[in-house]
């Protein structure tokens, strides 16, 4: 029954930081598909990277990196899943904390987005 948990928390914190990231593109402006994989945010998000609008080259630099811990996540699947979870973890902190970053507008009535 260990693993059974285990593998139910480890599938709710994925769950969990791809709705992270999800929220991070769209801040980003991008436009998110309703259920994204690790791979559509990836594309995603290498878009919004090579946009020409006023990012700094160290936030398209991170941008980058973010995307290439979505794409190495990708391909793990579910084969090692705490390390697809830190891959995951790793390109929110890069996409999600940089500076220019659009500021979430919750519309009123609308619950505050939750964190991980």
């Amino acid at each position: 029954m260990i693993n059974g948990d285990l593998s139910a928390r480890l599938a709710d914190a994925r769950g969990c930081l791809i709705n992270e990231l999800s929220s991070a593109v769209t801040d980003w402006g991008g436009q998110v598909p309703e259920d994204p994989g690790v791979a559509e945010l990836a594309v995603l998000l290498e878009d919004v990277a090579a946009r020409p609008h006023t990012i700094t080259s160290s936030t398209r630099a991170e941008l980058a990196g973010a995307v290439g811990h979505l794409r190495a996540a990708d391909r793990l699947g579910g084969l090692l899943p705490a390390v697809t979870l830190w891959h995951l973890g790793q390109a929110l902190q890069r996409a999600a904390t940089l500076p220019g970053i659009q500021d979430p507008t919750t519309a009123p009535g609308e619950p505050e987005p939750q964190t991980c």
